[in-house]
């Protein structure tokens, strides 16, 4: 049996609507003076870093990049981020991830950020399922997809062409 793949979004496509979630982050925090943009790693984490530097193009706001390291098999064990409760405390905060499927790394990695004061919290995703067995929501997404649940979501950030297609 062959597994074929229907591409869902484009390089040129996965660009525009990384360009458009940063015009939207911006917009949520116009009023503000940094943001998070936590970043799972690791796709999500490449994900951040593009939107960090379409934010940097677009505003003055100052955008500091968070990797988030989720052991997505075990939830439960420590989740770990580059940048300290202390420093994110009372910021305002952007989880992002490249897919989000069942909701579970998203649920798991906003409980992380909740034991601490925050300004705002937001989640940003590029490819939105509709298979939640938990209640997130992406503030932000770039294509939301009604999908069978034996499809699978991929996503390439990497190289010279991006692409995000349903095998």
């Amino acid at each position: 049996m062959t597994t074929s793949k229907q591409t869902i979004l484009s390089h040129q496509e996965i660009n525009h609507k990384i360009r458009r979630i940063a015009y939207q982050i911006y917009e949520s925090n116009v009023d503000g003076i940094e943001v998070i943009l936590a970043g799972i790693d690791s796709n999500g984490y490449i994900l951040a870093e593009k939107l960090k530097s379409n934010l940097d193009k677009i505003s003055d706001l100052k955008s500091v990049l968070c990797r988030v390291t989720i052991d997505k098999k075990n939830p439960l064990t420590p989740i770990t981020t580059t940048v300290a409760a202390s420093d994110y405390k009372n910021k305002s905060i952007v989880l992002i991830d490249d897919v989000l499927n069942s909701g579970s790394t998203l649920i798991y990695g906003v409980k992380h950020f909740l034991d601490v004061p925050l300004q705002q919290f937001k989640t940003a995703v590029l490819v939105n399922r509709n298979h939640k067995k938990f209640p997130v929501k992406a503030d932000f997404k770039g294509i939301s997809l009604s999908t069978s649940l034996h499809e699978h979501v991929e996503v390439i950030l990497t190289g010279k062409a991006y692409e995000a297609y349903l095998k």
